[in-house]
């Protein structure tokens, strides 16, 4: 039967339009009720148990073997498990609840705690289809050049292969001492002059659709306007990021892919979501100038060995890479009093055994080009350790900047890597925190990260935020100061307070059971898991990540993305979703291949039972009535049953009632 298209997301954009149409015109009517039910039930001041019977709340069983070790009294065996693998993990696979029961819960948690001692070959082999995960930054920006590089580079090559006399007229790239030369105040356009994207805008400003520079996205503030890796149609890849390309959006493309591929596959699954939480935590934007060479090396080598480790040894490994010093601009910064102290070296130098010999003209100190910048020490404190309420004053900020002088990247368009420069450090006394620092050169730096990670509001801030991200929008506080404690007698160890957070009866109260909301990449990958759905490129993936709201490592202010249900529930957003999950569900995503047949194992005659063997697999069986009343209405529908409505043969289309289930409000739920 053919159909009239409906379009779900509004648009000015026509090649938008098109791919944001779904056939089955009764589906706009459904989506119209998905989406009222939507922003109703996941507002954060309704209760995530409206669909539980009210009796259950009151019933104290006893404790089930597989729950043995754990403080669970309020949840079931099922929704244990259930809320384990969608909080610690993506969300379970078909098969991984039986297996979970099967070892225990509290081993599989230890386990995820212990990521190494879990086999991960497989997620790898998947991997090793993108050349640039293993690549260094000056690889990286050696193979996959700016186009106009990339131009000058060709030209040298065949003036060099034909021994051509005639000079070249291109400005050649600037070179690391100039790039790193450059004032605080205007270094961006110098630093790269063959990439607008290099112009830093104010890390406080927000995103505005008049502002093309830090325009964001129309879902999430914070989205960047160029981004390469959410285009109107998520199965058209742009020749830019095709798999062949040398261009730089290659580069950010397979670490989209690679991230979602591992948040797919990975047996590791808190190590994966502790990678995202900790990369939002310590953002960088990839469409910020160099560092789309240097996240690469960043995500690999910075966030990923330290997720469950010292906090101060990652604060350390990102206050050093290349990537940070580059998006805060602390490699810029330099002591104001620099230039004239080197003069003074200089002249000392010259007139070394010349008596009173006063130096000559011209030879005075020049005028400071650099000077401090506190963009760093600002975030360092705000965002990084003690947070907004940390109790640091302007002034602390100016001399925690005054710590980090000098540090710095050398040579950061040929091979980047972090250097201490002596030269630019400010060698006087720091006051920061009413706590002398003047260890002296780059161990002042060291002192105050120190301080910052020791200090009780970083304890506090650090563990408020993973209360966030792992239990409600509003952790408990008595959970958030049992955290807290852990982390300031385990020296900011990170999975000691992850196992205070795990094994508290706050994390498995029926409160906090489906409290939280997916974001659009944590419903991308568990609608993908919980099909059990083959994929053979990520990339439509990556893209539907993006449409939805959530372009990855787009995220242009210091902030990270979001982590509370505000941020993501709106009516656009939620017409997205079930797009994506009909979309997903009926295998319309070029390179992924999901079989619902076999995975529900029931009569495709049945629309009823169809829907319940659904309800069943993707939602534990809990549903709101609302969600249940909705959802059964459209099981007359002729799309659903797959004929007309004087057809006396009717079929159901699985992957219609499995994409409707994925779209619902309980399924949005983690």
């Amino acid at each position: 039967m053919k159909s009239s298209h409906t379009k779900l997301l509004p648009s000015n954009d026509s090649s938008h339009a098109q791919i944001a149409k779904v056939s089955l015109r009764p589906k706009a009517l459904l989506a119209t009720f998905l989406s009222i039910a939507c922003v109703l039930s996941l507002g954060v001041d309704i209760p995530a148990i409206a669909a539980i019977p009210a009796a259950s709340k009151d019933k104290k069983p006893k404790q089930d073997p597989v729950l043995k070790g754990l403080p669970i009294t309020e949840l079931s065996v099922d929704e244990a498990i259930l809320h384990a693998m969608n909080r610690l993990a993506y969300g379970p696979r078909p098969g991984d609840l039986e297996r979970v029961r099967q070892m225990g819960l509290a081993k599989w948690i230890d386990q995820q705690l212990a990521p190494n001692s879990i086999d991960d070959s497989a997620v790898n082999a998947r991997l090793e289809n993108l050349p640039t995960l293993s690549l260094s930054s000056a690889r990286l920006i050696e193979e996959y050049p700016q186009p106009k590089q990339a131009a000058l580079q060709a030209a040298k090559r065949a003036d060099a292969t034909t021994n051509s006399s005639a000079t070249t007229t291109s400005p050649a790239p600037p070179s690391s001492s100039a790039a790193v030369g450059q004032s605080a105040q205007s270094n961006s356009a110098e630093v790269n002059v063959a990439d607008k994207s290099s112009v830093p805008v104010s890390m406080k400003t927000k995103p505005s659709p008049t502002n093309p520079e830090v325009a964001g996205n129309l879902t999430t503030p914070g989205a960047g306007k160029r981004n390469i890796l959410s285009g109107p149609d998520p199965n058209a890849v742009p020749r830019v990021i095709a798999d062949d390309s040398k261009k730089p959006q290659r580069v950010i493309e397979e670490l989209a892919m690679a991230k979602v591929t591992r948040a797919i596959y990975s047996e590791r699954q808190l190590q994966q979501v502790m990678d995202d939480f900790w990369f939002n935590h310590f953002n960088v934007f990839a469409a910020k100038g160099e560092d789309r060479w240097y996240l690469t090396s960043y995500e690999r080598d910075v966030i990923q060995p330290h997720t469950l480790g010292k906090f101060k040894d990652l604060v350390t490994a990102t206050a050093e890479s290349p990537a940070m010093l580059f998006y805060l601009d602390n490699f810029l910064s330099a002591d104001p009093n620099a230039p004239q102290r080197q003069a003074a070296l200089r002249a000392m130098r010259q007139n070394r055994g010349r008596f009173n010999r006063p130096p000559a003209q011209g030879q005075q100190a020049k005028k400071n080009t650099r000077g401090l910048n506190e963009n760093y020490g600002r975030e360092l404190m705000e965002l990084h350790t003690l947070g907004v309420e940390g109790g640091y004053t302007q002034k602390d900020v100016t001399e925690l900047a005054r710590c980090f002088t000098g540090w710095t990247i050398d040579k950061p368009r040929l091979n980047p890597e972090f250097k201490f420069d002596e030269k630019l450090h400010d060698p006087d006394q720091k006051i920061v925190l009413k706590k002398k620092i003047h260890a002296g050169g780059m161990k002042d730096g060291e002192q105050a990260i120190e301080l910052l990670a020791k200090h009780p509001s970083t304890a506090k801030f650090i563990s408020t935020k993973l209360a966030r991200r792992f239990v409600s929008d509003n952790p408990p506080a008595p959970l958030v100061a049992r955290m807290a404690k852990t982390f300031e007698s385990s020296d900011g160890d990170i999975r000691s307070v992850m196992h205070t957070m795990i094994y508290s009866p706050e994390f498995w109260s029926r409160e906090a059971y489906r409290a939280k909301i997916k974001t659009p990449f944590e419903l991308v990958v568990s609608a993908v898991r919980a099909l059990g759905t083959d994929v053979d490129t990520a990339m439509p993936l990556v893209q539907w990540v993006g449409r939805i709201g959530e372009p990855l490592y787009q995220c242009q202010p210091p902030t990270g993305y979001a982590d509370n249900a505000e941020a993501w529930v709106n009516t656009g957003a939620l017409l997205n979703r079930l797009n994506f999950s009909l979309t997903l569900a009926g295998n319309k995503i070029r390179g992924s291949r999901a079989d619902v047949g076999p995975l529900l194992g029931i009569d495709a005659t049945e629309p009823k039972v169809a829907l319940q063997r659904a309800l069943q697999i993707f939602l534990g069986g809990q549903a709101s009535p609302t969600t249940l009343d909705t959802l059964q209405k459209q099981l007359d529908s002729p799309q659903v049953l797959q004929a007309k409505l004087d057809d006396p043969v009717k079929k159901v289309d699985l992957g219609v009632v499995t994409g409707l289930v994925l779209g619902a409000p309980e399924f949005q739920r983690r």
